[in-house]
């Protein structure tokens, strides 16, 4: 499997979706016979802790899917946490500035690359022994940093972030963004399309990826001809309601009104 260090190597398009309620354990065996490359997993804005994640991160592993996961916080006891558990890219919330992105790159990397504390055979190097040297270098090279930018303050700093070793995608949390800007929910407005530009442009200046939730499959493919390579399209709980919503919508329309209300039709 390709891990979403690997994912970011090139700008072709990279289709994902968001788990924030669902952890069964046939989750990854879904996702991939849908297609699905990664998945991002969040604990800012559901109710999974670590051990719910871990388990979560194995399914998706073991069915090829590539993992990125958002942690309750940006504090280096959630950053490093979220690693040793076995996620493949961290996306901090709320990374405004150069500084908390050093501090980040610190948290998820071994040294000589950052100060993360070391725990070496367990989840996040899928329990293989191997000698200490060869086990950090690999940690190392297969741990991905992705800056959330959802703040007017991200915006000013997207390109010192970009410019960044270590920092491999910049994803752009629009709702926050926007609120961020005094502009909740208003996409369309142009301090908001600005912002958005300024992050394509950091992306395209530094070869980096820029990715992004969208609502509907159209929405992926302009935003993918805007620049966005990691399209990650709605998530579990969103796209059950829309499939149920569709469905049930289809039947009443086709059923008497008769019947709706309780009768039968001849």
């Amino acid at each position: 499997m390709a891990s979403f260090k690997e994912l970011t190597h090139t700008r072709k398009l990279k289709l994902g979706t968001y788990i924030g309620e669902f952890a069964t354990p046939g989750i990854g065996q879904i996702l991939k016979s849908a297609g699905c490359e990664y998945a991002f997993v969040d604990m800012e804005h559901s109710g999974f802790g670590f051990e719910t994640v871990k388990a979560v991160l194995r399914n998706l592993h073991d069915a090829g899917i590539a993992s990125l996961v958002r942690p309750p916080s940006k504090e280096y006891h959630h950053l490093a946490r979220a690693c040793d558990v076995g996620a493949q890219g961290i996306i901090p919330p709320m990374l405004g500035t150069p500084a908390e992105a050093k501090a980040c790159l610190d948290a998820i990397n071994y040294v000589p690359e950052g100060n993360r504390g070391c725990a070496l055979n367990i989840a996040h190097d899928d329990y293989h022994p191997a000698s200490v040297l060869d086990a950090l270098a690999a940690a190392n090279r297969k741990t991905s940093l992705t800056p959330l930018i959802e703040t007017a303050e991200g915006i000013d700093h997207c390109d010192e972030i970009a410019a960044m070793d270590g920092v491999d995608c910049l994803w752009i949390g629009h709702f926050d963004l926007s609120a961020s800007l005094g502009i909740p929910g208003e996409f369309e407005n142009p301090a908001f399309t600005d912002a958005v530009d300024a992050v394509l442009a950091a992306g395209a200046r530094h070869n980096k990826s820029v990715g992004r939730l969208v609502g509907s499959p159209e929405e992926g493919v302009e935003l993918f001809t805007q620049g966005f390579d990691f399209i990650c399209y709605l998530g579990d709980m969103w796209l059950l309601q829309r499939a149920l919503t569709e469905g049930f919508s289809a039947i009443r329309s086709s059923v008497s009104n008769e019947a709706l209300a309780g009768g039968r039709s001849s």
